[in-house]
C-alpha cells in the first residue's frame, strides 16, 4: 500500500473531493483500501451488498446490466478521477448493476460509515455528490434515449425489410410462368438492394448447367455456363455468398465480358438460391449497388427472399410438368382413339393394297409401286399414332434384333428421299458404315423419319439434307446436316421437351422428345449444333452393343 501522503494526494484529485479540506480528507486515511483489477475483470457484481465506494485512481471501468434476452447494455462509463458505487450506499439497497474494469484499473475504496459520515458533516462533501449524481442522472437519461431512438430505428429498419419481403413475396407469387417469374424475381432483388443490373440463374441438374433469360436487343435468348465455372458457377456449387465491393481488384472477376459489352462491373453480389431443404436450385447475380458496396443487409434480404422465389419457382415447374402431363394424357387418349376408330379400316386398306401389289406384280409396275406405297404410308401412319400413344403413356418396349445397318439405312433413305424431292429437298449420302448391329429396327426407322421431316420442315423453300454414317469407339454415328434456318439457343436447350417446336405450324411437338426417348432406351447419345441462318446438323450416337 502507499503511503498516507501519496494516498491523501490521490484523494484530492478525486471530483469528489474537490475543495475538501485537508483534516476531513485525513480521517479516511485510517480505512482506505487500495486494490487492483485486471482489464475484463469484475468489480462488483449485479445484485450483490453495496459496502465500498470506489474512487478510480488509474484506468477505465464500465457499469453496465444484462438484460433478460442476454444482452449487455451500458449504463456508464467512468474514467479516471471519478468514483462509483455510491447509489447503494445511499439507498441500502443490493447493487443494480456490475462494474467492470475496462483496462488495468487502480481503485482506492473506503467503507459505508465513511461515506455517511462525510456525508452528514461535511457540506462540500454533499455538494460534490448531488452534483454528480445530477450529471449522471442527465447522461443516463440521454443514454436511455438514444437508445430508445436507436430501438425505434432498428424497429423501423426491420419493420421495412419485413414489408419489403412481404411485397416481395406477393410478387414472386404472382406468376405460374417461369420466364415471367424468373423477370420478376429478378426485378424484385435489383430494386430492393438498389442494383444496376443482375442476371437469376437456375440450375439445370441433368446438364450440371447454369441457365438464364436474357435480352439482346428486343429478344430473349438463353444463356448457359457450366456448374463450377465463373463466379455463378462457384456459388452454385459451393453454397457460398460472394460479396466484392471492387470487381476489378479481385482474381476471380473476367473482365473479358465489360470488353465486350462496354459496361463497366464495379461491385457484386453473388448468392445462392436455396428451397426449403437447403438444396441449391439457383444463383442471384447482382451488380453495382447504387450507393456503394452491396451490404450484410443486402445479403440478409436476398438471403430471406430466396425461399419465396425457391418456392415459387418449384410451384411454377411443377405446374408446367402438370400441365405438359395432361397435355400428353389428352394426346394419349386422342391417338388411342385413333388408333381404335382407324384399325379396322387401315387393315382393309392394307389387305386391298396387298392383293392389289399381287395382281399387278406381272403385269403393271406402276400399279405395283403405287400398291406398294400405299401399305408403307398405311403402316407409317398407325406407327406413328402408336408411337404417341406409347410415349404419352410412358410404355417404353424394344424389340431388339441384329440387323445389317448399312441396308436399314439404305432402305429408310430410299423412302425419306421421295418425300424431300417432293419438297425441293436434295438428299446427300456419305453412308461408310456397314455391318451388324443390335437395334430395334422400327423405332430407329420412326427416328430417321422425324428428323428428316424437322429438317425439311426448316427447309420450307428447299435446300439440302446430308447424311453421313460412319463407325467411331464402339459406336454407329448417323449425322443429320441441313441448309435449314437453324434454331435460337432457347428452342435449342428445349428441343428435347415435350410440345416445344420452333418454326412449323403442324404436328404435335413430340416428334424431338420421341427421338430422345429411343436414343435412351438404346443407351444412345444425341449431339445437336445449330445456329439461326445456318442450318442444323443432329447427330445420333448408337452403341454397337
Amino acid at each position: 500500500m502507499a503511503d498516507k501522503s501519496s494516498i491523501l494526494k490521490q484523494l484530492k484529485s478525486n471530483v469528489l473531493f474537490k475543495g475538501i479540506d485537508e483534516p476531513a480528507l485525513k480521517s479516511l486515511l485510517q480505512n482506505v483500501k487500495e486494490l487492483k483489477f485486471k482489464a475484463g475483470e469484475m468489480i462488483f457484481d449485479d445484485a450483490s451488498r453495496g459496502e465500498h465506494l470506489y474512487l478510480l485512481q488509474s484506468g477505465k471501468v464500465k457499469i453496465c446490466k444484462t438484460t433478460k434476452f442476454g444482452n449487455e447494455s451500458v449504463l456508464a462509463t467512468i474514467d479516471t478521477g471519478d468514483f462509483f458505487g455510491e447509489l447503494e450506499l445511499i439507498d441500502n439497497k443490493p447493487r443494480s448493476a456490475r462494474a467492470v474494469a475496462i483496462s488495468d484499473s487502480h481503485v482506492i475504496c473506503f467503507g459505508k460509515k465513511d461515506f455517511n459520515n462525510l456525508l452528514s458533516t461535511n457540506h462540500v462533501y454533499t455538494t460534490n455528490l448531488l452534483h454528480k449524481l445530477s450529471l449522471r442522472l442527465r447522461s443516463i437519461n440521454s443514454t436511455f434515449l438514444t437508445q430508445v431512438e436507436r430501438n425505434l430505428e432498428e424497429s423501423k429498419s426491420q419493420l421495412d425489410k419485413m414489408n419489403k419481403l412481404i411485397e416481395a413475396t406477393k410478387t414472386v407469387n404472382s406468376s405460374l410462368d417461369t420466364d415471367k417469374l424468373l423477370e420478376l424475381i429478378l426485378n424484385t432483388s435489383t430494386s430492393t438492394v438498389q442494383a444496376d443490373r443482375g442476371t437469376l440463374y437456375l440450375i439445370d441438374s441433368l446438364k450440371g448447367e447454369l441457365w438464364s433469360k436474357v435480352l439482346q436487343g428486343a429478344m430473349k435468348v438463353e444463356i448457359r455456363l457450366p456448374i463450377g465455372k465463373g463466379i455463378a458457377g462457384f456459388v452454385a456449387q459451393t453454397g457460398e455468398t460472394i460479396n466484392i465491393p471492387d470487381a476489378y481488384s479481385d482474381a476471380r472477376f473476367n473482365p473479358e465480358i465489360d470488353k465486350a459489352t462496354g459496361y463497366r462491373t464495379k461491385t457484386i453480389l453473388c448468392m445462392p438460391m436455396k428451397n426449403k431443404d437447403g438444396k441449391i436450385i439457383g444463383v442471384f447475380q447482382l451488380l453495382n449497388k447504387v450507393s456503394g458496396p452491396f451490404t450484410k443487409e443486402d445479403e440478409e434480404f436476398i438471403n430471406a427472399l430466396s425461399i419465396h422465389a425457391s418456392i415459387a419457382v418449384e410451384n411454377a415447374q411443377l405446374a408446367q410438368k402438370m400441365v405438359q402431363n395432361e397435355s400428353l394424357s389428352a394426346v394419349g387418349r386422342m391417338a388411342g382413339t385413333i388408333i381404335h376408330d382407324i384399325k379396322n379400316p387401315m387393315g382393309t386398306i392394307r389387305v386391298y393394297a396387298q392383293v392389289i401389289e399381287g395382281k399387278a406384280k406381272d403385269k403393271d409396275e406402276e400399279i405395283r409401286k403405287h400398291s406398294q406405297e400405299i401399305i408403307r404410308q398405311v403402316d407409317r401412319f398407325v406407327a406413328m399414332t402408336q408411337e404417341i400413344l406409347d410415349f404419352s403413356r410412358g410404355v417404353s418396349s424394344m424389340n431388339i434384333q441384329e440387323i445389317d445397318f448399312g441396308e436399314l439405312l439404305e432402305a429408310v433413305l430410299m423412302f425419306i428421299e421421295k418425300d424431300l424431292t417432293k419438297r425441293k429437298v436434295k438428299l446427300i449420302k456419305n453412308l461408310q458404315f456397314s455391318g451388324n448391329v443390335k437395334v430395334d429396327q422400327d423405332k430407329l426407322m420412326r427416328v430417321f423419319y422425324n428428323i428428316a421431316g424437322n429438317a425439311a420442315d426448316a427447309m420450307p423453300d428447299g435446300g439440302q439434307l446430308t447424311v453421313n454414317s460412319m463407325a467411331k469407339d464402339g459406336t454407329v454415328v448417323i449425322e443429320f446436316v441441313d441448309s435449314g434456318s437453324g434454331m435460337p439457343p432457347e428452342v435449342k436447350a428445349r428441343i428435347f421437351e415435350p410440345f416445344v417446336t420452333h418454326g412449323k405450324k403442324h404436328g404435335t411437338g413430340l416428334g424431338m422428345a420421341i427421338v430422345k426417348k429411343v436414343m435412351d432406351d438404346h443407351k444412345g447419345k444425341i449431339e445437336i449444333e445449330s445456329e439461326l441462318g445456318k442450318g442444323t446438323t443432329i447427330r445420333l450416337l448408337i452403341p454397337m452393343n
